[in-house]
């Protein structure tokens, strides 16, 4: 066995072990009132006794990506390229489809690298009309991968986006995890560049659970991202969950100590929408409910993005059980709008009677 294909298989025994730690909900970190932080379960809605519309009237559809969805929300990417990976993204896929909500795959690095794990990705026959996202590190623009390489996680998925995942600090506490993140920046700005020319989908930056500050979104802006991921601490921490797997005490120590490293969702949802008013926004990290995808939306996010409990739904109850879960937080957000008398995510928007507890 040649040194890469030691590599290769260390890569998909640790994307095993991410799956599995991300399904027993060990790694995630609920954001506290501690400190002031400001995270979901801190915010609340000003009722309306009187809120004088029709619940079977509200409309949560809106247009993303060029398609119509009927939510505002979608399936986070999590699963990586493996069997179990491939399983779990079939199932989310079909329910993302029946309920008419974008999905998202994980990292598509493994199937770029060993080809026959392509078809753990290939999600579109399950989703025709759904939007679908590509899905790599952003970090691989650094490391030999091209614009083409890109494009290709695109047309695998024959996908509508390409998320460039940002996790700078997994990474550094992950073993043998890539730690010179010199360069990223410009090699983004080279990518978007490139799809533009080529009339290729569009580029989003998507944290994975440690938020977006207002100088980092500003220079993603300019650099020519066309929206964001502002993924915040409050669900999945990946650094709990990289000193979890982890085989030497020190980066088992390190994952907990920096467990709950960086900002709130609600805190990245606004510091994004600082620099930008209009780019579109997706708000992931900690969101559990229909009640946090309505908060999230108020607080300027285009959709909110749904992770650990649906890849637990999956694993758990199949497609019937996402399916499931999706229809209640879709109610639940209907629920949040009516109490508050919007009959429209645009009436919402304007109106969104969220106040700090």
């Amino acid at each position: 066995m040649t040194q890469k294909d030691r590599f290769k298989r260390r890569r998909l025994s640790s994307k095993q072990r991410h799956i599995e730690a991300a399904l027993d909900g060990q790694s995630e970190v609920p954001v506290t009132s501690r400190g002031g932080d400001l995270g979901f379960g801190s915010l609340r809605f000003l009722p309306m006794t009187l809120p004088e519309i029709d619940f079977g009237a509200i409309d949560l559809s809106l247009r993303f990506l060029g398609k119509t969805i009927r939510a505002p929300f979608m399936i986070a990417p999590m699963t990586g390229g493996l069997k179990r990976g491939g399983q779990l993204n079939k199932i989310m896929a079909t329910a993302a489809e029946h309920v008419q909500i974008p999905f998202g795959v994980g990292s598509q690095r493994v199937a770029l690298e060993v080809r026959s794990r392509a078809r753990d990705f290939q999600v579109r026959r399950f989703a025709p009309t759904i939007p679908i996202f590509a899905n790599l590190g952003a970090i691989q623009l650094m490391r030999g991968y091209s614009a083409d390489d890109a494009q290709r996680a695109v047309d695998m998925v024959e996908g509508d986006a390409l998320f460039l995942h940002m996790n700078a600090m997994q990474e550094v506490i992950q073993e043998e995890g890539d730690t010179d993140w010199r360069g990223v920046l410009r090699a983004i700005a080279s990518l978007c560049e490139n799809f533009t020319k080529r009339r290729s989908v569009p580029v989003f930056v998507r944290e994975v659970g440690f938020g977006v500050p207002v100088d980092q979104a500003r220079r993603l802006i300019e650099a020519g991202v066309q929206g964001i991921d502002c993924a915040g601490r409050g669900g999945t921490s990946w650094t709990l969950l990289e000193g979890r797997v982890a085989s030497s005490k020190s980066h088992q120590s390190l994952g907990s100590i920096f467990a709950a490293w960086g900002l709130t969702t609600p805190e990245s949802i606004l510091a994004v929408r600082n620099v930008s008013k209009k780019i579109p926004l997706i708000a992931s990290g900690g969101v559990r409910s229909g009640l946090d995808v309505a908060k999230a939306v108020a607080l300027g996010a285009t959709l909110a993005s749904i992770g650990a409990p649906v890849m637990r739904a999956a694993a758990e109850g199949g497609t019937d059980a996402v399916t499931d879960l999706l229809e209640t937080t879709k109610k639940a957000l209907k629920v949040a709008m009516f109490g508050v008398g919007a009959v429209s995510l645009t009436s919402f928007r304007k109106n969104p009677r969220l106040i700090p507890f």
